[in-house]
């Protein structure tokens, strides 16, 4: 069994737990307190275990801050941020809100999935790469079309621009 399957089964390590008690000093110590914490709770979680969010990962974050699990697996599958298959190694995002569009995000959406043969919501099969489906604005317009990837920022893009960027990705 390998050491991401014995963290998915095993609930919350001791790290991951320590981490999350900083995020619910934050808040008061009552169920709207602890509401607070669970998107920083399961960013913890996804980062934990592959950058997805197994079933049994968010069950475990719902038991350890009080909350009951539907709480938990209503944020989670809300935010595009959160995953809730297996995902790549890495996680493409390109905008495809308004201004995103408005600056050329098809094109930059149709040459990424003809760089890497795949399409939207999927993970190319060597498992490096997943392009998420269509994302909600990124907050970073200024810079249409951008892309987040493994949460830093791209702007400007364009074909060569994400040539460049994914032919970096191990």
């Amino acid at each position: 069994m390998s050491s991401a399957e014995q963290i998915q089964e095993s609930g919350l390590t001791a790290e991951e737990r320590r981490e999350i008690d900083g995020w619910l000093a934050r808040f008061p110590d009552t169920p709207e307190g602890r509401r607070s914490a669970v998107i920083p709770a399961l960013h913890v979680a996804q980062h934990g275990s592959g950058g997805w969010l197994p079933r049994a990962r968010m069950d475990a974050v719902a038991e350890y801050i009080g909350l009951p699990p539907v709480k938990v697996y209503e944020v989670a599958t809300f935010y595009s941020m959160f995953d809730t298959e297996p995902v790549g190694r890495h996680k493409v995002n390109i905008c495809t809100n308004i201004s995103c569009m408005l600056c050329g995000a098809e094109e930059i959406v149709a040459h990424a999935e003809k760089k890497l043969g795949i399409r939207l919501g999927e993970t190319t099969p060597d498992g490096r790469i997943t392009l998420k489906r269509e994302e909600e604005c990124l907050a970073a317009c200024t810079g249409a079309p951008m892309m987040l990837v493994d949460e830093v920022y791209y702007t400007d893009l364009t074909p060569e621009k994400i040539d460049e960027i994914l032919d970096r990705l191990e």
